[in-house]
């Protein structure tokens, strides 16, 4: 996943009332943290941030050979799940039902055998290899029973990196949450939460990059968070261009077909009222559902918020924004 979001710190050259907020930053998942809070007493350090890490890793991390869920992707059946497993995968079950499987878990099978996901493709792909992959993608064919995972086949691979980094930010929230902390805003790879107000009593902000091309940053918009998560997925940098039309489109993996599928929607950033974990998975469907399937999405979820950018044939890049969404341009 990739992602774009950066967090606006002012924007105002006003003389304001400044609270001093804490920062605590580290490296979590493959990527970095940045947590700020309103905690004069100094009650929160890295040491545990550092601890609520290490037990998401051990419990959902498959870059980690003895995690839970490397051990069950290894085959092994007697691993009973903590609440950590149980939540995300009851969420992505959730989030996959919703989204008629465009979010799914079991998909980095036939991620890595295309050559997109981080293990090598395989050589050949033709019909039969892909029909043969294909059986043990769909996360119905997994469910988790008295506390532990049962797969249809043994084969199938489960990978929540697609909304693991969301529930770290959850995690973490709740942490705060529960020693009175209510005023915070925790960034993990580009994923945020914020809750209560920011260092100057006001909502908190962020900014969304502008896509240029000539190696300049710039803002396209800023958006306010009120006490909601955003996450974003895809990325407007790393597109691929079709041979023959020059049209710009995303790479995802159509899990009905198991072929690549190409998408104009090269990059969605989702907004709510909800767990971190959530628009995390919401991001990650609407790059696989596509620009007009993730447009009619939104129009049946008034709570989720969206600005997408894709790809026009004639007008080049365009954005979309949800109605709900107060933007600042």
């Amino acid at each position: 996943m990739f992602l774009f979001l950066i967090l606006i710190v002012t924007f105002s050259c006003e003389k304001e009332s400044v609270k001093e907020y804490q920062r605590i930053e580290g490296v979590a998942f493959g990527t970095s943290y940045h947590i700020t809070i309103d905690d004069p007493e100094k009650k929160v350090n890295s040491a545990d941030i550092d601890s609520l890490i290490y037990l998401m890793n051990k419990s959902l991390s498959t870059y980690i050979p003895n995690s839970d869920i490397s051990k069950i992707n290894s085959g092994d059946t007697t691993i009973v799940v903590d609440t950590l497993f149980a939540e995300v995968y009851n969420k992505s079950a959730e989030v996959y039902k919703e989204t008629e499987g465009a979010f799914d878990p079991t998909i980095g099978t036939l991620v890595n055998a295309w050559g997109f996901g981080p293990e090598n493709g395989l050589a050949a792909m033709d019909q039969k290899t892909v029909d043969s992959l294909l059986v043990y993608v769909g996360f119905h064919k997994t469910k988790l029973e008295n506390g532990k995972v049962v797969k249809m086949y043994p084969e199938t691979y489960l990978d929540f990196n697609a909304n693991a980094k969301g529930f770290g930010v959850d995690l973490i929230a709740r942490f705060l949450e529960d020693i009175d902390i209510s005023n915070y805003l925790i960034e993990i790879g580009g994923e945020i939460r914020a809750r209560g107000l920011n260092s100057k009593g006001l909502p908190w902000r962020i900014a969304i990059e502008k896509p240029n091309f000539d190696g300049s940053r710039s803002f396209q918009t800023v958006i306010p968070l009120n006490n909601e998560s955003i996450a974003t997925s895809g990325n407007y940098r790393k597109f691929k261009i079709d041979s023959i039309s020059g049209e710009k489109y995303a790479h995802t993996i159509d899990t009905k077909t198991g072929y690549p599928s190409k998408s104009n929607l090269l990059s969605a950033s989702v907004i709510a009222p909800l767990d971190c974990a959530d628009v995390d998975a919401y991001a990650t469907a609407f790059m696989a559902m596509g620009l007009e399937k993730t447009k009619n999405f939104l129009e049946n979820h008034s709570q989720i918020k969206a600005f997408l950018i894709y790809s026009d044939p004639e007008e080049g890049l365009k954005t979309f924004t949800t109605d709900n969404l107060n933007i600042e341009e």
